[in-house]
């Protein structure tokens, strides 16, 4: 008989999501989170009126639970909850939007929305190196995200951006079978596409793009580097293709203008991490849904300052 994922007990039943995240946050045993005290000074609180999760370090005499410290900490959202929409955030390939989690926790807009966006941090990539490497290939490529200038409100127009007049640039890095970083750029020039190249690209790969000139410079600096010209209708030219950057591109721009309508310059970054994330973390790669909200459950720690800056 088929059985929805959303009814296993951690989605469910308080006690059990506590229990869920305790083992996977602390693998080897509760630690304070005060003074780092490990699991033999730390005892569990099994009072009558004492609230679920509650453990005491008698190192420091400071009680906490598995929400301090992370994204949890100073949310009154039941934690099964929250396991509910991590799981939704990652199991949805364009995203969901803040009304439907408003919809379906029956909370304010308010709630869902701070909520989607700390989740959001725990999807941020730590940047554990740069990507690619020896024998891998790189696409690297812009786009432009937001509407035309003439579907906008006179006092919403923007005049004098060349290129991309009014629109969000976004520049992402692929790998060919591999993962994805992207950033909110100014510009698209050398000035800015050479630091982003440089901290987030092994120059030991084969490098393709478009003959975008910030790519010119830099692109001498990689194993090699082929372009592809798509003003004379180039596309491919045997292994020298930005058509997966461009795949991306295709779920990216449909996910914000689809599911999330409007992404201010002010959060863009943040959106980006969320479809960074989804994509290099993948049944394609071997991790299936299930797995990839575990994923980002393991990013929630270290990130309780983050959410205090959205605004």
């Amino acid at each position: 008989m088929a059985r929805s994922v959303l009814s296993s007990a951690h989605f469910q039943n308080e006690e059990a999501a506590f229990a869920y995240v305790e083992a996977r946050l602390w693998p080897e045993g509760p630690n304070c989170p005060k003074c780092g005290a490990t699991d033999e000074h730390i005892g569990k609180l099994n009072g009558k009126t004492t609230r679920l999760g509650l453990y005491k370090c008698y190192a420091c005499t400071k009680p906490f639970t598995v929400r301090i410290g992370t994204i949890f900490e100073g949310s009154h959202l039941p934690l099964h909850l929250w396991l509910q929409v991590i799981h939704l955030m990652c199991a949805s390939k364009k995203g969901v939007s803040t009304r439907q989690i408003q919809r379906m926790l029956e909370c304010s807009m308010k709630t869902a929305w701070f909520l989607t966006h700390r989740i959001r941090e725990a999807m941020k990539d730590g940047g554990i190196g740069p990507l690619g490497g020896e024998g891998m290939v790189l696409e690297a490529d812009t786009t432009y995200i937001g509407g035309k200038e003439k579907n906008k409100h006179v006092g919403k127009r923007t005049r004098g951006n060349i290129g991309g007049v009014g629109k969000l640039i976004v520049h992402s890095i692929v790998e060919r079978d591999g993962r994805v970083r992207s950033h909110h750029i100014p510009r698209v020039n050398g000035e800015t596409l050479r630091p982003i190249l440089e901290a987030h690209a092994d120059k030991k790969s084969a490098l393709m793009t478009d003959t975008a000139g910030g790519y010119m410079q830099i692109g001498r600096e990689f194993a090699r580097h082929e372009m592809v010209d798509h003003g004379k209708d180039e596309y491919v030219r045997g292994d020298a293709y930005s058509n997966t950057v461009e795949g991306y591109f295709s779920i990216l721009k449909r996910g914000l203008t689809g599911v999330y309508h409007s992404v201010s310059e002010a959060h863009l970054h943040r959106y980006l991490a969320e479809f960074d994330f989804r994509h290099s973390n993948r049944e394609k790669l071997g991790t299936d849904d299930v797995s990839r909200a575990d994923l980002a459950l393991l990013g929630v720690k270290g990130k309780r300052l983050a959410y205090r800056t959205v605004s």
